[in-house]
């Protein structure tokens, strides 16, 4: 216990060895004996004072996946259904098991107690020998506070040790706990029994009134009063001090050295706190991954029903604009390449700025769960991506139905699927390169600040807005950057290989006058040999944005 910046959550952080990057910890955390180590993230559950959830899973869905990536890989389906359903009926969510945890224009949600117990519920799943929880009973009503405490106190009396942080808790949940530990700026205010709490505050001539809840009393006594943080910082220095060389501390210092020497000479080796522990296969776990991001994807409805209305709007107005207008004459030219340049400038940027927010948003969640050792960074990253690409593949299949046949693009079914292929690889490049962004900048801004200008390049390099063969030599080479001039050049041969009937009504030599499809590509500065080389360029670029990102990711995750 302690007043707000006291260190409470810091110091528990770091005997679960969860402590963010960059901590610096003086001073041994043994378990048994042994100095802590990855071995913690099996033998410990730890319930944060936020909870993260895919707002989109149910109650029982998402107990049921955490299961599955937490237990043993042989715990059999039936084992793992009733410790879900055991779970579910003692901490009270049985009337929301089938309820979303929370979403967004929702009917229905979980409130915040229940989300409590449920982030309280999926630390219980693999019943941990210790158990961390930070703040359990902030944000709950007095019947779910008391539910949780005494849930922990059962577990305590059947062998388990549990250590909590706790803000200002009623005096019938501060009398279920039997050890205290008072921080105060970051120092130890007092170790020891409550029952004996009391008397050491009076010993130094602070008296807890009768009528006060002891709990109040200590954190208003050890908390800095604001305008009079100087007389409060020497109230802290003096109960310190005067703890430092007490009784109480003597006592705590046996028991440590007892606790040490037993540990000792049990030679419990961390490595065999649950060694035979069998992890989840990987191919199970990526699979757990991806469906838990189709369901957040495909159950956010209205979101879902938004972005495909959106899609078919935008087909539909670009064919309404270009409707009769891709005829096979000289205008007709003009018109069929401004409708290619929409087709790619479409699905390059509505998806690469659409995707900046949602690794920036799944970060929290994505951290937690890592550092609890239930995913690599890899199979995060690949089952995001994975859970993105049926519902990219609907938008292109619906955008090249309507807008290909409206515009009036050649009429035949290979060049359809030619013309979609080549949009879905676009796209892909587009997400990857959105993707790279957002993770590569810890900001939304910042990342947009550099993307755009990067976008802009990109368009004047495609070949439509300059002659590529005219481009000076010192930036001619940043063409092979653009995906935009590829899926360009590509659409483009898709559309004028073999056509060699274009009408030419003027007669006037100063104007130019293109008849076939091969005047076309040199106009553009466009080959119809290039065509393989852009599908393969274009795949290329995306994975190595794809690459860059997984690195990126990785590198700030381990730092964090």
């Amino acid at each position: 216990m302690g007043a707000s910046g006291s260190g409470k959550s810091t110091l528990m952080s770091a005997l679960a060895y969860r402590g963010a990057s960059g901590t610096v910890v003086e001073g041994e955390i043994l378990v048994n004996g042994r100095p802590i180590g990855d071995f913690m993230r099996r033998l410990s559950g730890f319930m944060h004072q936020d909870e993260f959830f895919v707002g989109t899973l149910t109650v029982w869905e998402h107990l049921n996946i955490m299961a599955r990536l937490k237990l043993d890989r042989r715990t059999s389906k039936n084992e793992l259904i009733a410790k879900i359903d055991e779970l579910i009926r003692n901490l009270g969510l049985s009337k929301c098991k089938h309820t979303k945890i929370g979403i967004d224009h929702c009917e229905k949600t979980l409130s915040g107690g229940e989300k409590k117990r449920l982030s309280f519920a999926t630390e219980l799943l693999t019943d941990p020998h210790l158990l961390f929880c930070d703040e359990p009973t902030t944000g709950l009503d007095s019947y779910s506070a008391q539910k949780i405490v005494a849930m922990m106190n059962f577990m305590a009396s059947s062998g388990k040790t549990i250590v909590c942080t706790i803000h200002q808790p009623s005096s019938e949940i501060f009398a279920m706990f039997s050890q205290m530990i008072l921080l105060a700026d970051g120092r130890i205010a007092y170790i020891g029994s409550n029952a004996n709490a009391l008397e050491f505050f009076q010993t130094l001539g602070y008296h807890c009134p009768n009528s006060y809840n002891p709990a109040d009393f200590y954190i208003r006594t050890l908390a800095l009063t604001p305008g009079s943080e100087e007389a409060s910082k020497q109230t802290i220095k003096y109960i310190c001090d005067h703890f430092t060389v007490s009784e109480y501390v003597k006592e705590v210092e046996m028991v440590i050295q007892y606790e040490f020497h037993m540990g000792r000479s049990l030679q419990i080796a961390s490595d065999t706190f649950r060694s035979n522990f069998k992890e989840q296969f990987w191919c199970v776990k990526l699979f757990l991954l991806i469906y838990r991001g189709l369901l957040e994807n495909w159950r956010d409805t209205w979101l879902l029903v938004v972005r495909l209305v959106e899609k078919m709007a935008i087909a539909l107005l670009i064919g309404l604009c270009y409707v009769g207008a891709a005829t096979n004459d000289q205008k007709g030219i003009q018109a069929i390449q401004g409708a290619l340049f929409i087709f790619v400038v479409e699905n390059t940027f509505n998806p690469m700025y659409a995707v900046m927010a949602v690794f920036p948003q799944d970060r929290p969640l994505f951290l937690r769960e890592y550092k609890s050792g239930h995913y690599s960074v890899g199979m995060y990253y690949f089952a995001k991506v994975a859970a993105m690409i049926p519902g990219l593949v609907l938008e292109t299949l619906l955008f090249s139905l309507i807008a290909y046949w409206l515009v009036g693009l050649r009429a035949t079914s290979g060049s359809f699927w030619f013309t979609t292929l080549i949009i879905l690889l676009t796209l892909n490049v587009s997400l990857a390169c959105g993707i790279f962004f957002s993770i590569a900048f810890d900001t939304i801004p910042s990342a947009m600040s550099f993307l755009a200008p990067f976008d802009f390049h990109l368009m004047i390099v495609s070949g439509l807005f300059i002659k590529l063969s005219s481009l000076p030599s010192y930036i001619s080479w940043t063409k092979y950057l653009s995906w935009i001039m590829y899926a360009t050049e590509s659409l483009t041969i898709v559309q004028w290989e073999g056509v060699h009937n274009i009408t030419c009504e003027t007669e006037n030599e100063d104007i130019p006058c293109l008849t076939t499809g091969s005047e076309v590509m040199e106009r553009y500065s466009f080959s119809f040999d290039n065509l393989n080389r852009d599908l393969w360029n274009m795949f290329i670029i995306g994975v190595i944005f794809h690459v860059l990102s997984f690195l990126c990711l990785y590198r700030k995750t381990k730092r964090k």
